[in-house]
């Protein structure tokens, strides 16, 4: 008996209207999200043939103390509950940021038809940046993925959101030639 050849991963698809008016929103929900602290990742979850939304999320660590509340994985658990099934097949996952390791296999776990994703995420990327688990031949679901939709508002996003929580963290550095002044001293 011969072994099994891997399967090619599904080819990338174009970005469809549906994905667009997706990604809108889903930014949408990653500026309500920073607004209230949280990192702004957003995430909706939409039938592929008739883009009728199903589920929207943004990321809820912070505010529901919960490290799997990404929004990923909060919009495929409500999709699953509106369709009344674990398998979402027919449906399209649209995050503003690569999905990470836990919800890339969420969304192979859930059988989710296609991804679409705005900003890469170079430090916990599981799509493509560090690994490959949504088109990995060696499970036995392969998505198809559309990369970098939107990918410049998204990636600006984050950007601007964790500028601000480092400013907000750190002291700001005594300019070069002066000294810096001691609280006594003022």
């Amino acid at each position: 008996m011969r072994p099994k050849r891997p399967q090619p991963p599904p080819t990338q698809d174009a970005p469809t209207d549906a994905d667009k008016r997706a990604m809108r929103r889903a930014l949408k929900l990653a500026r309500d999200a920073a607004a209230i602290g949280e990192t702004p990742v957003g995430a909706v979850v939409y039938e592929t043939a008739t883009g009728r939304a199903l589920a929207e999320a943004s990321n809820r660590r912070e505010h529901d103390a919960d490290p799997c509340a990404h929004a990923e994985l909060m919009a495929i658990r409500a999709a699953a509950e509106a369709v009344g099934d674990w398998r979402l097949h027919h449906c399209t996952v649209v995050v503003t940021l690569e999905p990470c390791p836990m919800c890339a296999g969420a969304i192979v776990n859930a059988r989710v038809g296609r991804l679409v994703y705005g900003a890469d995420d170079p430090k916990a990327g599981a799509v493509e940046s560090l690994y490959e688990i949504c088109t990995d031949p060696r499970l036995n679901h392969r998505v198809s993925v559309v990369r970098g939709l939107m990918a410049k508002p998204s990636a600006e996003l984050l950007r601007a959101f964790f500028r601000e929580r480092r400013a907000k963290v750190k002291p700001p550095k005594p300019r070069a030639g002066r000294a810096p002044v001691k609280p006594d001293q003022a």
